[in-house]
């Protein structure tokens, strides 16, 4: 029985070793694939805003502390995480058209290219009004330019306890209407699209409906400002500290708040309100990614991308 055994094991060494060589090779290919990238993403310190760009990654405006140039861009691919440029103040909103990313920082806008070189695009004298706390961007209708919102005077929102102040308070009337929405397009040329509006105290995030009218979120009021006859109009509802604004193919809104750590989905005929997350520490300027289904939200304080289903 033994030599039986030794023979039938000689006849198949070569098979033996043919299929132990493409398990090997299957090994080895199975390494050096790449997976999918999984969310949520830790990202680095107070992430603001998420686009996809160069070879269909995606690439945040993480902001870090407060002191000068300590800004970054980092970039998430399925190699990982990693700083793709730096050098910044508070990088916030940003876009990736023609090959170029396009961000905004405090009162300026820059411009990196495919190998990280960075420049600025956009000066704080080259804008026709003083701008004071430049935020949220959005992609043109052409995709041959980028609109871009200034907060305003940011310092007379909130208490001495960083909490916005209450609607009916004597101090939310003093807060100046300073807010404005600019175009920018690639040759840098910069327009006023959206002068200041009580409706607009410290407008934060900025999208193109789809009729490719600007839609506007008002930071302090909570107001999400859509296009209705020709003038920027609040939908139903109260949405404090309102920050990224998007539209999807089928009519409905998105809307995050950074204050109440929240993303609603409001729909575009009833203008209910649905929250799809809650919980957040603070919910920033996201991404919308529809053939995907989902959100990718920056939770800023948690340092985090989440992705967050649409379809709840």
């Amino acid at each position: 029985m033994k030599k039986v055994v030794i023979q039938i094991l000689r006849k198949r060494k070569g098979s033996l070793e043919f299929l132990s060589f493409f398990f090997l090779l299957f090994l080895l290919v199975a390494c050096n694939v790449k997976s999918d990238i999984k969310f949520p993403v830790k990202v680095g310190i107070k992430p603001e805003s998420i686009t996809k760009g160069f070879n269909n990654n995606y690439y945040v405006s993480v902001m870090n502390g407060k002191e000068k140039g300590d800004g970054e861009i980092v970039e998430i691919s399925k190699a990982g995480v990693r700083v793709f440029a730096k050098g910044f103040d508070e990088p916030k909103g940003i876009v990736f058209i023609e090959g170029n990313l396009y961000f905004s920082d405090l009162d300026c806008v820059w411009k990196v290219d495919k190998n990280g070189k960075t420049s600025v695009f956009v000066k704080k004298e080259d804008f026709p009004k003083e701008v004071l706390y430049l935020n949220d961007v959005a992609v043109d209708a052409d995709a041959k330019g980028f609109y871009v919102v200034d907060m305003g005077a940011t310092k007379y929102m909130r208490d001495e306890k960083n909490n916005l102040w209450p609607l009916d308070s004597d101090e939310a009337k003093l807060v100046p209407e300073l807010g404005r929405v600019y175009h920018v397009d690639l040759q840098g040329k910069v327009s006023l699209v959206q002068d200041t509006s009580p409706l607009m105290l410290n407008p934060n995030g900025v999208g193109l409906d789809n009729n490719n009218n600007i839609m506007v979120t008002s930071f302090f009021l909570g107001n999400v400002l859509v296009n209705k006859g020709g003038n920027l109009t609040p939908l139903k509802g109260v949405f404090r500290g309102a920050d990224g604004i998007e539209q999807d193919s089928a009519g409905n809104y998105y809307v995050s708040s950074w204050s109440e750590g929240k993303v609603w989905r409001i729909n575009g005929k009833t203008e209910e309100a649905t929250v799809l997350i809650d919980g957040l520490k603070s919910a920033a300027d996201f991404y919308l990614e529809e053939h995907n289904k989902r959100l990718l939200v920056p939770d800023m304080l948690s340092g985090i991308i989440y992705a967050v289903d649409i379809n709840k």
